[in-house]
């Protein structure tokens, strides 16, 4: 028998960390290869890790809503192997020494490799690197250290002065300064509830922290007139339903009208990538799905080649599946850009918080009759206002109000007379 190391795997795209959120297996378990052993969450997504050998759970190393980085040790799997069992299982002191000083020379190197994500937060934040503690293997210092330094506001600055001491550099001046920076805790009174944040809320919570940190966010906001496509919606939707057994919302052609928009004006369809700026080719689109307090964000692949219906059938899909807890990871990878359909709850107005490391974000807000002047007179029409969210690094006011425009033309022009679903 061998004993083999089973690793955090990459999960998605620009993924570099994932919080185990609940163990499938326990120590002494039998498994089969690719059988699931770990529930994982990225951004927001379980994924079940699979095992990548067949055997027996020897040791968990990595704990539940412990948060480890991509090829960190999660645990150890006894597998069928050569005749060496005894050397791996019951080593000598004189291995035992020698596996000790190979496990210290393996670590030691962990505290200086840094992720792009810690390089990209410390350089953002001026954090000299060299005076945090990380809490991950070897020492290694994880985004979730810097966020928290961060959030702390006790910034460890570069500096060219040596301390004359250990004592000066741990006690001295920087300490004094940094108390008043660290809020205290709330606690909580007699009759409170406290809620432990685990799971998604966690996931949602760094998420949202990171976007805000990274993202200077700005904001912009036009109203449409979407009384014609309200009554284009309105005469089919009972035929539509009848037919494809499934129901014709109108945040389908809100997405048809944002993937048409975004292939005019494919600025607003990048990602910030440090030095470079990265144009995406696929017009891949975010929509945001609630389950009862859980968010997930699932993607519409290759939105502008599909049919307003095609569009339907992906949303309801998707919504299902979240619903269900079928979303696989292969559903939440991949997204280009977010449209987020907050009119279902009645808002009219919000700014949404870019889904990192997207460019931008739509709010689709709720359709409200009201009164407008046309030709100088009032006419009763359907409103309903969008909300773009941008990303100031990549975007300007200018190219953003272009694809508004764009946007709010392709949705006053879808009538009875000019617009199929099909």
């Amino acid at each position: 028998m061998a004993i083999e190391k089973i690793t955090m795997p990459q999960l998605g795209e620009s993924v570099t960390e994932g919080t185990i959120s609940s163990w499938l297996v326990k120590e002494g378990d039998t498994v089969n290869k690719y059988d699931p052993i770990a529930e994982v969450l990225t951004d927001k997504v379980n994924a079940e890790v699979p095992s990548s050998f067949s055997g027996i759970i020897k040791e968990i190393v990595a704990k539940e809503d412990e948060t480890i980085a991509v090829g960190e040790l999660m645990c150890y799997i006894e597998v069928e192997g050569s005749n060496e069992s005894k050397a791996s299982s019951e080593p000598t002191d004189s291995t035992n020494t020698e596996q000790e000083a190979v496990s210290e020379k393996e670590e030691q190197p962990m505290k200086k490799r840094f992720s792009p994500a810690v390089l990209r937060l410390a350089q953002e934040h001026d954090i000299d690197l060299t005076h945090v503690n990380g809490s991950g293997r070897g020492g290694r210092i994880t985004r979730k250290d810097i966020e928290a330094i961060i959030d702390s506001g006790n910034i460890p600055k570069p500096t060219t002065d040596k301390p004359t001491s250990v004592q000066q550099e741990t006690a001295s001046e920087p300490v004094k300064q940094s108390a008043p920076l660290r809020a205290k805790a709330p606690t909580a009174e007699t009759g409170d509830i406290e809620i432990p944040v685990t799971g998604v809320r966690k996931a949602i919570a760094q998420n949202m922290v990171r976007s805000k940190t990274e993202i200077p966010h700005a904001w912009m906001m036009v109203e449409v007139d979407v009384t014609n496509l309200v009554e284009l919606r309105d005469s089919m939707k009972q035929e539509f339903k009848q037919k494809e057994g499934f129901s014709l919302t109108y945040f389908a052609f809100f997405v048809k009208a944002v993937a048409q928009a975004l292939k005019e004006y494919p600025q607003l369809n990048s990602t910030w990538a440090g030095d470079k700026i990265i144009q995406r080719k696929d017009i891949n689109l975010s929509i945001a799905v609630a389950k009862d307090q859980e968010l997930f964000v699932p993607v519409i692949k290759n939105a502008d080649e599909k049919s307003i219906k095609g569009i339907a059938k992906d949303i309801v899909t998707l919504a299902n599946k979240a619903r269900s807890g079928g979303l696989s990871s292969a559903d939440m990878q991949g997204g280009t850009f977010t449209v987020n359909n907050t009119g279902s709850f009645g808002s009219v107005q919000s700014m949404g918080v870019i889904n990192h490391p997207q460019a931008a974000i739509l709010q689709i807000e709720s359709i409200v009759k009201r009164p407008v002047i046309i030709d100088g007179m009032f006419a009763a029409r359907d409103m309903v206002n969008i909300c773009l969210s941008l990303d100031h690094r990549i975007l300007d006011g200018l190219i953003c109000g272009q694809f508004l425009k764009r946007v709010k033309k392709i949705l006053e022009n879808m009538s009875k007379d000019n617009t199929s679903v099909y």
